[in-house]
């Protein structure tokens, strides 16, 4: 039996609802997964109301946060999380608001660009808290300015094209602090996209986040090859971290990425779930 704990619905820049992300987890015979939208828990109700339909299919609460680190933007996973806490709504409103100028910014410079959009679309694309460049995609695609995802990041959204803007990022450690006292755990996200697989800048980045309190790395990714899952397991135990993995599935917003398999070869077993639970209440028990 596999999982996946890294999944994004329609309350952030995934396609798919909540309640339809647990009918597709059940038709791929999923034993557990998270969902784990960019800087909002909105999905999280709908998703634990209409986990009651799936009684086989263990879920968990979660949110995907952006990180400043130096030169680098780093994601992280929380997992099991209480998603009524103040503490990181609050935290999560001020990453949004953020979002927000940035999405103002962006708009600015691809009517600059002579790109017919507005703010109040791609709002409307969202349909939820927390707007981001795929729906800019979205609308450019459907403008027929370009005609796939990838295209529209390649030739305009993403760093160093004409619509693409900086936004200001947590730290580190306020985030990691705001996930555990949210009763969270917190997992470094697809550690070897932001070091195009150098181990030297890798294991540096992943000795500050041990100082700053990470529970854990993603080491089950569609974009890994067995040998950079082997060495992430391996490091994994040698800092006595835990384990996690998932698609990172947007739906039609990340074509050829399926819930569960990824590309079609990633295979995070149920035993990784196991793990994870008990490693979390662990930490709630001993706080």
């Amino acid at each position: 039996m596999l999982i996946d704990l890294h999944i994004h619905s329609t309350a952030s820049d995934g396609t798919r609802s909540p309640s339809e992300i647990l009918s597709l987890a059940s038709e791929r015979k999923l034993g557990a997964v998270a969902l784990t939208d960019h800087d909002t828990v909105a999905g999280i109700p709908e998703f634990l109301a209409e986990s009651a339909k799936y009684p086989d299919i263990k879920v968990v609460p979660g949110v995907e946060i952006s990180l400043k680190h130096y030169d680098y933007s780093i994601h992280v996973v929380g997992l099991f999380i209480d998603h009524k806490s103040e503490l990181l709504n609050d935290f999560l409103c001020g990453i949004r608001k953020n979002r927000d100028m940035r999405n103002e910014m962006i708009i600015m410079k691809l009517k600059k660009h002579g790109f017919d959009i507005s703010l109040e679309e791609v709002n409307a694309e969202a349909g939820g808290e927390s707007a981001g460049r795929p729906h800019f995609a979205s609308i450019l695609i459907r403008k027929g300015y370009f005609s796939e995802p990838q295209e529209a990041f390649d030739k305009c959204l993403k760093r160093g094209r004409p619509g693409y803007c900086d936004r200001i990022l947590p730290l580190p450690a306020d985030a990691i602090d705001v996930i555990h006292k949210a009763g969270g755990i917190v997992i470094w996200a697809h550690p070897m996209s932001y070091v195009d697989a150098d181990r030297r800048a890798l294991l540096k980045i992943l000795k500050f986040l041990i100082g700053k309190g990470i529970d854990g790395i993603e080491a089950y990714y569609p974009s890994f090859t067995p040998e950079q899952n082997a060495y992430l397991l391996s490091i994994a135990e040698k800092h006595g971290l835990a384990v996690s993995g998932g698609s990172d599935f947007h739906g039609d917003n990340m074509k050829g990425i399926d819930m569960g398999t990824g590309s079609g070869t990633l295979a995070v077993p149920y035993s990784v779930y196991e793990k994870l639970e008990e490693f979390s209440k662990g930490k709630r028990n001993s706080a």
